[in-house]
C-alpha cells in the first residue's frame, strides 16, 4: 500500500512539475515576441477644398450721343475655403468666405462695390443611431476689410470699416443633417454680439447700439440653414440663411441674413456668376427721411470671369504618441 502511494505522489509532483514548466515557457513565449499593434482609431481625417473666382467687365464710350460714362471698369472676385472633419461620432465644419469687388467710373471715381468676409466653425457629437442629429457648439464671425461709403449724388457719407460693424455669434444647440447637402442648426441659447470699434460711428450710434458703445449683446433663438447642391452638371448652388430673435427685446422681430451664390460653368475655367444677399435687422435705420425705418437689404452681382477649384484633398493626421504601440512618444507613422 505504501509502495503505491509513493507511486502516486511521484506522479502528482512529476505533473506538477511539468505543467508549470509549460506555463512558464508559455510567458516567456508571450513576452519575447512583439506586440501586435491595434488598428489606430485616433486618426484625424480631413477634407479639404474650396473655390476662387474673379470677374472682370469694361466698358467705355467715345462721342456716343446716347450718353453715359466714358469708361466703366468693376472687378469682382471671391474666394472659399472649407476644412471639414468627420468620424463616426465626431463632425467638425470650418468655412471661409471672403467677397471683394471694386468699381471706377469717370462720373462717381473709384468706390467699392462688395466687401465680406464670413467665417464659420462648427462642432457636433453624434446622438443618434441613424446619424442625422448632432449635440453642436457654433462660432460665426462676420464684418468687411474696407472703409464704406453711402452715396447720395457726389456726396458720400462714410457708413463702415473694419470691425465696424462686425458680428460674432457663439451658439449652442441640434444640428440636423439628412445628408451631405443640407444643414439645419437650432439653438435655444445663443449670444448674438454687434461690435463697432470705429469711434465715428460709435459717436453716431450706428447699428443699434447706444451712443459712444462699441459693443451691442443680445440673448436669444437661432437658426442657420446651409444647402448646397449641383442642380445640374454645370449648375452649382450654394446658400444660407440665418435667423435670430432676441429674447428680451422685440422677439417677434427676427433678424433675417441671406446669402445667395450661382455658378454657371462655361468652360474648364470660365464661369457666370450670380450672388444675391439679403439681409434684415430692424436696429439699422435706413429708410425714411431721417432714416429712421428698418427696411429689407438687397444686393445682386452678375459676372463672367474665371474660376479656379481648389483641388480637394482628404488628409489623414496622425498623432505622434499612441499609448501601447511599439516606439510611443516617437514621431515614426509606420
Amino acid at each position: 500500500m505504501k509502495k503505491w502511494l509513493l507511486v502516486l505522489l511521484g506522479a502528482f509532483v512529476f505533473t506538477t512539475l511539468s505543467a508549470q514548466d509549460l506555463v512558464v515557457a508559455k510567458l516567456r513565449s508571450e513576452t519575447s515576441r512583439n506586440i501586435k499593434k491595434e488598428a489606430d482609431t485616433t486618426n484625424w481625417n480631413w477634407k479639404t477644398g474650396g473655390l476662387y473666382n474673379f470677374n472682370l467687365s469694361q466698358s467705355s464710350l467715345s462721342n456716343w450721343a446716347a450718353g453715359g460714362d466714358n469708361f466703366n471698369m468693376a472687378l469682382t472676385s471671391y474666394f472659399n475655403y472649407f476644412a471639414f472633419y468627420q468620424k463616426p461620432r465626431h463632425n467638425w465644419d470650418n468655412n471661409l468666405d471672403v467677397n471683394l469687388g471694386f468699381m471706377q467710373s469717370t462720373s462717381l471715381g473709384g468706390r467699392k462695390n462688395d466687401d465680406r468676409v464670413d467665417m464659420l466653425s462648427k462642432y457636433g457629437y453624434k446622438i443618434d443611431s441613424t446619424g442625422q442629429l448632432y449635440l453642436s457648439g457654433l462660432f460665426n464671425f462676420r464684418s468687411q476689410f474696407f472703409d464704406g461709403y453711402s452715396f447720395s449724388g457726389i456726396n458720400a457719407n462714410f457708413t463702415s470699416s473694419f470691425l465696424s460693424p462686425a458680428y460674432v455669434i457663439l451658439s449652442a444647440g441640434v444640428d440636423y443633417k439628412p445628408d451631405n447637402d443640407l444643414s439645419i442648426f437650432f439653438s435655444p441659447l445663443t449670444s448674438r454680439s454687434t461690435i463697432v470699434l470705429n469711434n465715428k460711428l460709435s459717436q453716431q450710434g450706428k447699428y443699434g447700439l447706444d451712443t459712444g458703445k462699441h459693443v451691442y449683446r443680445e440673448t436669444g433663438l437661432f437658426v442657420t440653414v446651409n444647402y448646397s447642391k449641383t442642380i445640374a452638371p454645370n449648375i452649382t448652388y450654394k446658400g444660407r440663411a440665418d435667423f435670430f430673435s432676441n429674447y428680451y427685446q422685440k422677439p417677434e422681430n427676427v433678424n433675417f441674413y441671406m446669402t445667395n451664390l450661382f455658378l454657371f460653368k462655361i468652360h474648364k475655367n470660365f464661369s457666370a456668376t450670380y450672388s444675391l444677399d439679403m439681409m434684415y435687422d430692424d436696429k439699422i435705420r435706413i429708410f425714411g427721411p431721417n432714416k429712421t425705418s428698418p427696411g429689407l437689404q438687397l444686393k445682386s452681382i452678375i459676372g463672367i470671369g474665371y474660376v479656379k477649384p481648389i483641388q480637394v484633398k482628404k488628409v489623414v493626421v496622425k498623432p505622434t504618441f499612441v499609448a501601447g504601440s511599439e516606439n510611443a512618444g516617437s514621431n515614426s507613422n509606420k
